[in-house]
This record gives structure tokens, sequence and C-alpha cells, in this order.
């Protein structure tokens, strides 16, 4: 019997995942099928529950339902719980749900193997303080990077996240107005302005020959941070469409224990998107 997998969200209608699912399926010779899966604000859990009980195996969860899952998981792994988020959820032979979270690993990943850039030793500046961000610092401070900076509007969101995840590495948070005149070797967006084609208040002159600058958001073309980058001479500019990709394939790998190749899947998704 085909194994039943699916995306829940809302929205959903807009989500890649069942295309590249059925990219790495196809790559590692696994019957299965996924699918769009809308959830009614505050019917998270009733919409999963029906989709395991009718036989699902697995689901991948988008906004704005990662905290919702995270309550319903039985079990949760350590990355899930640091990041007090769930996007993954699997069914266990006991019928309890196993809730990860592999946002931070999609990013780690691409930025390490796919863009060859090693993390450790190095000096980062992740910006905003929402879920996004609290869902990669686990990852990334395992990598054992020189520091993390955290920079928000509001300083507090900001102090909040770093004393979470002071235990796991050098973690720092200031406001935006700090960091003029500062330096950094990798610089990733982790706020949501790219989705309303705005930019962070971040000061000028931040990016330099060194830099990796990493938006977490994909799109088309340059989002506005990447083209501030770009314009400052930043020495490497990425979107987020390989994290997507990466932390996909890690889905895919806790639901069938089979690790997917990534590249070819990225580059075919580029194609669709452009």
């Amino acid at each position: 019997m085909t194994d039943r997998y699916a995306v829940v969200g809302n929205p959903v209608a807009h989500s890649q995942s069942p295309f590249i699912h059925a990219e790495f399926a196809r790559e590692c010779a696994q019957d299965i099928r996924y699918e769009k899966l809308f959830a009614g604000l505050g019917q998270f859990a009733e919409a999963a529950r029906a989709f395991f009980a009718e036989g699902g195996k697995g689901l991948n969860v988008t906004l704005p339902f990662k905290g919702d899952a995270r309550r319903l998981a039985d079990e949760l792994s350590e990355r899930a719980r640091m990041a007090d988020a769930v996007n993954t959820l699997a069914l266990l032979p006991d019928g309890r749900l196993y809730g990860d979270n592999t946002d931070g690993i999609g990013l780690v990943r691409d930025i390490v193997d796919n863009l060859d850039i090693p993390i450790s030793g190095k000096s980062v500046l992740v910006l905003g303080a929402g879920g996004a961000v609290r869902g990669v610092l686990g990852p990334l401070l395992a990598e054992g990077p020189a520091r993390v900076t955290i920079a928000n509007r509001t300083l507090i969101k900001a102090e909040a996240i770093a004393h979470h995840f002071a235990a796991q590495g050098k973690v720092e948070a200031v406001g935006y107005d700090e960091l003029a005149g500062r330096h950094f070797d990798i610089v990733i967006n982790g706020t949501s302005t790219s989705l309303s084609g705005e930019l962070p208040p971040i000061p000028h002159g931040l990016f330099s020959a060194r830099t990796l600058a990493y938006d977490m958001v994909y799109s088309k073309g340059l989002t506005p941070f990447l083209q501030r980058a770009q314009a400052e001479n930043a020495g490497m500019l990425a979107d987020g469409l390989g994290m997507l990709v990466e932390q996909a394939a890690e889905s895919f790998r806790i639901w069938r224990g089979v690790q997917p190749p990534t590249r070819t899947v990225t580059n075919l998704l580029r194609e669709v998107l452009a």
C-alpha cells in the first residue's frame, strides 16, 4: 500500500513540498503519496488527528501551526524542544506522534554543504527574533561559530532568545542601531520583511567581500535584503530555496530512513520558480 504524507498549513496552496517529495521518492525508489492539507485556524489538531487516523504516516507543518504541532506531539526531538516548534510529525509504530524541527539543520546543510562555507569559528549575525530564528539557532550554534549575534527591533525579544540558547554557545542580543560599524562573516535575514518587499532597518556598511548574505526567504529575483547586500559588495548571496529543500530532505529521512540527494531537486525547483 502506498504510504501517505502531506504538508498542512494555512495558507498551503503555494507550497512546493509535494513537488520536492515527489522528486525525493523518485530518486530513492520510495512508494509514497504526498498532498497538501488545508486546516482552518484553530483546527490543526483535529485535521492532523484525522489524517493519521485515516492511515497517514507523516506531516510537514508550516505556518501558522508549528506551535500547535509541538503541543500535539507525544515525543519531541531535542532540536524541537529548543525551537519550541515542530515542522515534522511522524507516526511511531506504537501509534504515538514524534515531533521534530528540521529548519535549522536545513539551513546549516545549505550553508556548509551546498555553499561550502564553514560556520565553525565564524561571526554570524541573525536578523529577527521570531519563530523562524528560534527554529534555526540550535543547529547554528552546534556548528561552533565564534559568536552569534541576534538583532531585532524589539531588543527584549532578542534577549529572550539569546538567554534561551545561552548554554549552546556564544550568543548575544542587540538592537539594529548597535550594528553600526560592525562586520560579520555570515549575515542571515530571519525576518519576514522580504515577503512584503521591505528591508530590515540595518545600517549601511554591514557587508564586506568576505560576507555571506543569506535570506531565509526565497524568490524569483533578489530579495530587498540581498539587493542591499549586493550593492554593498557582499562576497556571496543566497536565498532560502536550498534551505527549503534541505529541511524537506531531513523530514524525508525521518519518515523513510533514507537520505535523499538534494542538489538536483534544488536545481529543478529553481527552474520551476523562474
